[in-house]
């Protein structure tokens, strides 16, 4: 599958391995950015996409940084619909008790893209039972 992008570093994202079933996003900036514990800041790539419809890129964290710097998504995993033409942001969040700084080339996220389905969703009187019923949150134990 091809994927149109323009891309204002005139880099285009890379898979790190032959193995990555994601590609990373490096931030786009003017200059260093400063995250001080706790903020939360939409981090630009200089990324515009062009996502066949059928299909979302996955924004996802890299344990690199989440590990070793808690640097990691505000949302957990972000998704980007086929239909948004926008600079694609990644929104960061420092998790850890230091400041981090954040240069421009910098990989910050990964993508993973993924086909999908429309459900036809439709209002029901009732719906099927199952053993399981509403056990949930840990009910099987740890």
């Amino acid at each position: 599958m091809k994927i149109k992008m323009i891309s204002k570093s005139g880099r285009l994202p890379q898979y790190a391995t032959a193995g990555s079933a994601g590609f990373d996003l490096e931030a786009f900036l003017d200059e260093p950015l400063v995250m001080k514990p706790g903020d939360r800041k939409l981090v630009p790539t200089g990324l515009f996409v062009e996502l066949p419809q059928g299909y979302e890129a996955q924004v996802r964290a890299r344990s690199g940084l989440s590990v070793k710097h808690g640097i990691g998504l505000v949302n957990g995993v972000g998704t980007v619909d086929s239909d948004y033409r926008g600079e694609w942001l990644v929104p960061l969040i420092n998790w850890s008790s230091e400041e981090y700084t954040i240069n421009s080339g910098d990989r910050i996220a990964q993508v993973i893209i993924s086909k999908y389905e429309r459900a036809e969703l439709e209002i029901a009187e009732a719906i099927d039972e199952t053993m399981r019923g509403d056990g949930g949150f840990g009910h099987t134990g740890i």
